[in-house]
């Protein structure tokens, strides 16, 4: 019978699987750090405040980022080009979720509109972050190879996640409430759509390298369609409630450094 511990051991034994999948969680994370640099930098004046916050979450990519290569070179492993087609945080960007990075770009500031639709988009993909760490932590957080990194970046991600969590809510209070529900629907519904196609596309990949059986992978497909029935039914409701979390001010600080 298939698991999820099952499966991620295969990848983790391989040296091949290991550094493709090394490689899509820099590649995303260092993505995610310069789009928290940028914004950081870009913030409206009115909304300052926010600002090293922001940075903190850039830092934080960042260093997730550097736990990976660092994971890979411990393997003795470079990082490979990744699929375009496994490429969670572009795709997104080109189903307009989030800030355009053309926007990003320029040295213009942002809009406080801009800077609510950013939390808003944070809260859905920080959802989908910390329940996957969540997941990899209970599976191999005692790993010798990967359970620290796991746990380092699993407590970053519930930061980051009651953070927007509470800035969202502060936003509401000061009248941004509907454009907040607005842009959290339209960002669930079309991120499960995307992890869903990454996850086709990451498993294909995995599948080749790993020498998968047609009916082990028709399994694994039938088993992301059935994922995403659940998620597309109501599933992504969880990624779009805004709750006051238990702890406050959790980017109130400077970036933590990984001991790792």
């Amino acid at each position: 019978m298939l698991s999820a511990r099952g499966l991620f051991e295969e990848i983790l034994d391989n040296d091949e699987s290991f550094q493709l999948f090394c490689s899509i969680a820099a590649s995303g994370e260092a993505q995610g750090g310069w789009e928290n640099g940028r914004i950081a930098a870009l913030v409206p004046e009115g909304m300052r405040d926010l600002a090293p916050k922001i940075a903190r979450h850039g830092a934080d990519e960042d260093k997730h980022g550097r736990i990976f290569h660092a994971l890979l070179k411990r393997r003795g492993l470079p990082p490979v080009d990744i699929p375009p087609a496994t490429d969670y945080t572009m795709l997104l960007e080109q189903r307009g979720i989030g800030l355009p990075h053309d926007k990003l770009r320029r040295n213009t500031p942002l809009t406080e509109q801009d800077v609510v639709v950013y939390l808003s988009h944070s809260r859905v993909t920080e959802q989908r972050a910390a329940d996957q760490m969540e997941m990899l932590v209970g599976h191999f957080g005692d790993h010798p190879l990967v359970g620290n990194a796991v746990k380092i970046i699993s407590a970053d991600e519930d930061n980051h996640l009651a953070y927007c969590h509470e800035e969202l809510l502060r936003l509401a209070r000061l009248g941004h409430g509907r454009t907040i529900h607005r842009v959290l629907q339209e960002s669930a519904r079309a991120e499960v759509r995307i992890y869903r196609d990454v996850s086709f596309a990451v498993m294909d990949r995995m599948g080749r390298i790993l020498g998968w059986p047609r009916p082990k992978s028709a399994l694994l497909k039938a088993g992301i369609a059935g994922l995403y029935g659940m998620e597309r039914a109501g599933g992504w409701r969880r990624m779009v409630s805004l709750s006051m979390p238990e702890r406050r001010d959790a980017l109130g600080g400077p970036a933590t450094a990984a001991a790792f």
